[in-house]
């Protein structure tokens, strides 16, 4: 398809970031050997497998520890060894890790423990070195896939399903690969996910002989399993939500009808494009500022906020037509309501039980003021609390349910 061949010229990376990438490298195996301590840096991620994108440079570094400091704190001697590097920062996690930006490149670098075979693992990431090689014997054997996954990527993030953050819930770049490499290729991933089924398996090595759904832990089950070539007993995409999974095969199924570049281009939504989605309708506009912390934690608070405003909406009569946000990951965050445009009756109509039940009638009614029977229940006038949604959102921001997940919220109507 020619149409690929152009979107990948357009994905393929400049050689030099590798280049500024083995620097930074050597630069920490120099003080590795200069501190006598038993380890190595190596490349880690897209990067090392070939398979990042075009002005997406995010380079993971794994420092892989021999297994003699099993029973050390590797991430307290990987802070020694980092102490010559400007601005670095510790992130905690179940192993703490550390970034910096050089060059405009952002390194992570994450230690580990030098395993040779997934069982030998004492935290996750103690494996992450074992997928890179999996994904780069695969590559050996196929070079052009290194292009294909690229493809997937930056398909995946243009239909926003890409990303495995608990705020996200999409597809991690491991299981992109995986897919990619089992389905040999971009399009025939695409024509086989449309027929994806709830609960498909991917079982690559053919490990569990159509017994995965049995064998797996059941709390690890999604909309997609995706067995993990390394690690067999794992659902690679665990995390995947039920909404990412529909949207991807949605997305794959447009594309395989009208094939467009438009695909492959993530577009930021802007307040003019969201006026005119709205015309006719009520826009609702959320200004948030943030919360500082770990990106994964801060995010999953945004979107617990989000959601809290939304069933709230829901739960008294709004009609929502659309509903989304955006993060610059750092402080700023935007949600918006797209609804409509009106103002609700003063009073609801509220179910009653059945009137034959004398006791639960007797206890309704006594609870409110206004009853009447309709058909065979009684039922009550009430008065409503909000009856325009900013009002509603006014009284939701004061509560203590956004004041723990947000730092200051500004409303702006439309």
């Amino acid at each position: 398809m020619e149409l690929l061949k152009q979107v990948i010229g357009e994905l393929r990376p400049k050689k030099d970031v590798v280049n500024k990438c083995i620097i930074v490298l050597d630069s920490i195996n120099s003080e590795i050997k200069k501190k006598k301590i038993k380890a190595m840096a190596v490349l880690g991620g897209s990067i090392a497998k070939g398979t990042f994108l075009k002005d997406d440079y995010d380079c993971d570094i794994f420092v892989k520890f021999n297994l003699s400091y099993k029973k050390k704190d590797i991430s307290n001697l990987l802070e020694k060894i980092l102490k010559t590097f400007p601005r670095v920062n510790r992130i905690h996690g179940s192993r703490d890790y550390f970034n910096f930006k050089s060059n405009g490149i952002n390194f992570e670098i994450v230690p580990v423990l030098n395993i040779k075979k997934a069982e030998q693992e004492i935290n996750i990431t103690d494996c992450s070195p074992l997928h890179v090689k999996w994904v780069k014997d695969n590559l050996d054997k196929n070079p052009k896939l290194s292009d294909e996954i690229r493809l997937t990527k930056a398909f995946c993030k243009a239909c926003n399903v890409y990303g495995a953050e608990s705020y996200l819930r999409g597809f991690s770049g491991h299981v992109l690969d995986i897919l990619t490499i089992y389905y040999n290729g971009f399009i025939p991933l695409l024509e086989n996910a449309v027929k994806w089924k709830e609960k498909e398996v991917i079982d690559f090595n053919n490990y569990h002989k159509g017994s995965a759904l049995e064998r797996l832990n059941k709390s690890k089950l999604s909309s997609l399993i995706v067995i993990d070539p390394i690690q067999p007993e794992r659902n690679a995409a665990a995390v995947l939500s039920k909404e990412n999974f529909l949207l991807f095969k949605k997305s794959a199924n447009n594309f395989l009808k009208k094939p467009s570049k438009k695909f492959f281009e993530k577009k930021e939504i802007t307040i003019k494009e969201l006026k005119e989605k709205s015309k006719g309708k009520n826009l609702i506009l959320l200004d948030i500022k943030a919360f500082d912390g770990k990106e994964d934690v801060v995010g999953s608070k945004l979107l617990k906020a989000l959601n809290y405003i939304n069933k709230n909406l829901v739960s008294n009569d709004f009609t929502i037509y659309k509903k989304g946000w955006k993060w610059d990951k750092k402080e700023k965050a935007l949600f918006w309501f797209i609804l409509e445009d009106e103002i609700l009756s003063e009073y609801f109509k509220r179910l009653g039980p059945p009137i034959k039940n004398k006791e639960n009638v007797k206890a309704f009614m006594k609870k409110h003021k206004k009853t009447f029977i309709q058909g065979k229940r009684i039922c009550a006038k009430v008065k409503r609390s909000f009856r325009k949604p900013e009002e509603l959102i006014k009284t939701l921001k004061k509560g203590k349910y956004l004041k723990e997940r947000t730092k200051k919220i500004e409303m702006f109507i439309y």
